[in-house]
């Protein structure tokens, strides 16, 4: 590699309009943020789940993102190297989502343990959920108390986002720094961190996806629930990429430089995923179903109870069917409309699974989970969280070449065709 600038910088500054995008996401996302907070004080237990549900979907976006950034550089990869930059400026919003994510911690050690996480209160009496006794004098809890913990769940929450902080930071920095001066030990450093990283974020996220969702019913047990974390994060990623390399592309900032090649390689990942998200989910229900072991089926027969049902058929049919059979054709992959579609669709089929993997343990009195529905507080935290993402994205994008221009392999990336 060598220190030369491979790409002409003259036409690469950002759009003035992504300052004023961001500046009413910003908006958007206090207004909603105002109107969750007094949402709290009417319903708190719902709003708190509709906060923990926004601040797990953002955050396995950025995750995804995050690994996306990682992938590229552990394989040298040319291809995605225009792809690189928008990433990095997604990844900024890590500080962001650890400060949206404290609250959910610090009412639920100071104002309500119950609020979330039931384990977090010895007291808590588990005839309300359908069981009997109390948490402190549940067999189950006591084997695993040791870890469920509040105080260590507030620890590994500040090493989570620390961890997940620090990569992006180190990624941002050398892409940035390059851009500057050309030198291409950037890129050696990079590729050092990612194979640092890759592992680190693996556990990262696989002990947040269990701590934040999977705990939420402690009973139950799943040793696939962390790879299932990992491939929604990848699909809501790569849905992600797409959509906000094509807004680029309005905008003028990747005008002239992504092509139907990019978009070819990211639809054929997309659908490589959504193979692996189907193999996924049917090995933890067969696995789970198959063995008939109580303390791991209950959770999927709650969900059979209501409208969760439909629920389930549809994450069978929408999350995997139909994206793995409009991905096949070539045609979907390559035409900006038609890509652009399916990732919003990957979007909103990613967002019902989680809803129904967080919010059926909230249960009436027979112990049944409430129905499958939205609330007006479901909206205002994501809208509150994503937009305030959407600002720092912004805010970042304004600072920095909409590409990176002197990597070495830039125009390897500005050329791809397939």
């Amino acid at each position: 590699m060598r220190n030369t600038p491979t790409a002409n910088a003259s036409s690469l500054t950002t759009a003035d309009s992504s300052a004023s995008f961001g500046k009413w996401a910003l908006i958007v996302g206090v207004a909603a943020l105002i109107l969750s907070a007094v949402g709290f004080f009417i319903a708190p237990h719902t709003v708190a789940s509709s906060w923990l549900l926004a601040v797990t979907f953002w955050t396995s976006m950025a995750i995804g993102m995050l690994f996306l950034i990682m992938l590229h550089h552990l394989f040298d990869a040319g291809w995605s190297t225009v792809l690189r930059r928008p990433l990095e400026h997604a990844v900024s919003v890590f500080p962001w989502l650890a400060a949206l994510f404290f609250p959910l911690i610090a009412l639920s050690l100071l104002y309500d343990p119950s609020l979330l996480w039931k384990w977090m209160d010895p007291n808590y009496d588990l005839s309300a959920v359908g069981g009997h006794g109390t948490v402190g004098e549940d067999v189950l809890w006591a084997k695993k108390s040791g870890y469920l913990s509040p105080s260590f769940f507030t620890l590994r929450y500040l090493f989570y986002f620390g961890a997940f902080t620090l990569l992006a930071s180190r990624f941002r920095a050398h892409s940035f720094a390059q851009d500057q001066d050309g030198d291409a030990s950037h890129t050696y450093s990079m590729r050092k961190w990612a194979a640092f990283g890759i592992p680190l974020s693996a556990l990262c996220a696989t002990f947040a996806s269990i701590d934040w969702i999977k705990s939420l019913d402690y009973h139950w047990f799943s040793t696939m629930f962390g790879v299932w974390f990992f491939a929604g994060s990848m699909r809501l990623a790569l849905a992600g990429i797409v959509l906000i390399s094509l807004l680029l592309v309005r905008q003028g900032m990747f005008k002239g430089i992504l092509n139907q090649s990019h978009l070819y390689d990211l639809g054929k990942i997309m659908l490589a995923f959504t193979v692996f998200w189907g193999y996924i989910s049917f090995s933890q229900y067969f696995l789970i179903w198959n063995a008939n072991i109580p303390e791991e089926t209950f959770w999927y027969v709650l969900r059979e109870n209501g409208n969760w049902w439909y629920v389930g058929l549809f994450l069978i049919f929408g999350h995997f069917l139909f994206p793995f059979l409009y991905l096949l054709g070539y045609r979907n992959k390559v035409l900006s409309g038609r890509i652009a579609f399916i990732s919003a669709w990957f979007i909103l089929a990613q967002l019902v699974d989680f809803y129904y993997n967080i919010m059926p343990y909230k249960k009436d009195e027979a112990g049944d989970p409430l129905p499958f529905s939205v609330s007006i507080w479901d909206i205002t935290s994501m809208l509150a969280v994503g937009g305030i993402c959407a600002w720092a994205f912004s805010n970042s994008l304004g600072r920095t070449k909409s590409i990176p221009v002197r990597d070495p392999r830039i125009l390897e990336s500005v050329h791809h065709h397939e």
